[in-house]
């Protein structure tokens, strides 16, 4: 059983991705847990980061089963950056290849679950990274 969760999270499709089922899901199970959800759907990196900002969540969770994710992170975090925030996990699920994975951490993800990661492991990931 994961402990249950607190804070908000601002969850987002990345870009154009049609793909809407695994994200809202996730939302979901974050509000179950206990988190309040900020959800955007299609969102631009610009678009996420403003949101960021005036939202001031404790997780950012993107959504990504385009293909993009690379670029797309890039953007999403060198915005941040920029926006001066900072400390804020961002984690990101979809169809990811393990070898992106390097990458994305370089970048500064936090967590990646690929399709098909158990909620349980996502909720557990997500508890130990708020805990941090």
């Amino acid at each position: 059983m994961v402990a249950a969760l607190s804070g908000k999270a601002v969850v987002a499709k990345l870009g154009m991705d049609a793909h809407w089922r695994g994200v809202i899901v996730v939302a979901h199970a974050l509000r179950d847990a206990g988190m309040e959800v900020v959800y955007l759907g299609h969102a631009t990196p610009d678009q996420l980061v403003t949101a960021v900002i005036q939202e001031d969540p404790s997780l950012v969770g993107l959504s990504s089963l385009s293909g993009n994710h690379l670029d797309e992170c890039r953007r999403v975090l060198d915005g941040l950056s920029e926006a001066g925030v900072e400390g804020i996990p961002v984690v990101i699920g979809g169809t990811i290849p393990p070898s992106d994975e390097p990458a994305l951490a370089g970048m500064g993800v936090s967590a990646v679950f690929g399709s098909g990661t158990p909620l349980r492991i996502i909720l557990e990931r997500i508890a130990a990274l708020l805990a941090d």
